[in-house]
């Protein structure tokens, strides 16, 4: 039996896989720009002109780079029986969304998603190893 347990955020995504009495982990960097545009320039004459920060086209960009880290974690855990998710709880939600949309056989396999704030990669095993209980196995 394949079960992973994957802790991501927008910028990477740590995975455990237990699969036959082993353990691997990977990590699937994001490559998920973060724009942090600043306020529009003033000008420096009172109520003159600014520049625009065009919102729009950050949200976009950063769209299309969510939708294809997802994809590779998605390719990534192809053959999985249980997945277990993890992370703040944006990321974990939006991968999961787009399991629903687009992955329906791997969004079967999710047994939970749990809203979890940054921990050790030692506590994130053993919190998969808790959810699996793959120490009762052993």
């Amino acid at each position: 039996m394949k079960q992973i347990g994957i802790w991501m955020d927008k910028q990477e995504a740590l995975g455990v896989v237990f699969e036959n009495g082993r353990e691997r982990d990977f990590r699937i960097p994001s490559e998920v720009d973060f724009f942090n545009p600043r306020g529009g320039a003033r000008s420096k004459t009172k109520w003159g002109p600014q520049d625009v920060v065009q919102d729009s086209k950050y949200l976009e960009t950063e769209k299309h780079q969510m939708k294809r880290y997802f994809q590779k974690i998605a390719d990534a855990i192809q053959g999985v029986d249980q997945l277990a998710l993890y992370g703040p709880a944006e990321a974990s939600e939006k991968f999961l969304k787009e399991l629903e949309e687009n992955h329906h056989r791997l969004a079967k396999k999710v047994k939970t998603r749990e809203t979890v704030d940054s921990m050790t990669d030692n506590q994130f095993k053993a919190m998969v190893k808790r959810f699996f209980k793959i120490d009762e196995l052993l």
